[in-house]
């Protein structure tokens, strides 16, 4: 079974994904800010990390620009998930990948 790691800080929107995901088959994690998503990808490894990108503590570039430093977890694919619209929010999370 393929695992989705889902890092948000809101509760709401984190569970909504798990929960479609779930009725797709998928197992899902969820990490309720950017450490505790860090944490569970290096525990976890899973197929796949959608992450917040406006969140406390670490924000979601934090968390990206970490896992891909990470032997262990640089090759997991990342989807951002973001309120931003502008071009340079877009340019610095490409450059970080």
């Amino acid at each position: 079974m393929r695992t989705i790691l889902i890092t948000d800080d809101q509760k709401d929107i984190r569970e909504n994904i798990a929960e479609i995901l779930s009725l797709d088959g998928y197992k899902t994690l969820q990490a309720e800010d950017g450490r505790k998503g860090i944490e569970l990808a290096i525990a976890t490894k899973p197929n796949l990390i959608v992450c917040d990108i406006i969140m406390p503590k670490l924000d979601g570039y934090g968390v990206l620009h970490l896992l891909k430093k990470n032997v262990d977890t640089q090759d997991i694919p990342f989807v951002s998930l973001t309120a931003k619209a502008d071009r340079s929010d877009f340019r610095k999370g490409n450059q970080i990948a």
